[in-house]
């Protein structure tokens, strides 16, 4: 008998999975599932709270969140999320990658993708893979 899991459970699972990943050191940082509303998201915070607390990690809540072509727009455009991570320097570099976006764009020029994959801890390989593979990348 297939057992259903809730929406919310899963998505705290996967977080738990993340601030793990963060605390070890395997991920510099880690987006939580992204979320339709803010409501949504912010019904979260308590047991991210737990979460940063049982893994000593900290988490940032993503109100605008870094669009690259490494993921499909959808996946992201509109969204809410938290970004988990251990260092303040890697939340420092992601807020610094999306203000280098910003300025880029405004001089119609684009990011790579493969400067944010590295900050998400993913080998080059599957930066290539995800960046080939999406076929609905943004456009400027």
């Amino acid at each position: 008998m297939k057992k259903e899991i809730d929406k919310y459970s899963y998505h705290l699972g996967v977080a738990d999975c993340f601030c793990e990943m963060v605390s070890a050191g395997v991920k510099k940082i880690a987006l939580s599932h992204p979320c339709d509303s803010k409501e949504e998201r912010d019904s979260f915070i308590d047991d991210f709270e737990t979460l940063s607390k049982k893994y000593n990690v900290s988490f940032y809540i993503e109100d605008d969140p870094f669009l690259t072509d490494l993921f499909p727009i959808s996946l992201n455009k509109n969204k809410y999320n938290v970004i988990f991570y251990l260092d303040k320097k890697y939340m420092d570099e992601y807020l610094s990658l999306k203000n280098e976006k910003e300025d880029l764009k405004n001089n119609h020029q684009y990011i790579e993708a493969n400067r944010y994959g590295k900050l998400l801890s993913y080998d080059n390989e599957r930066i290539d893979h995800l960046i080939k593979t999406n076929i609905e990348k943004e456009s400027i």
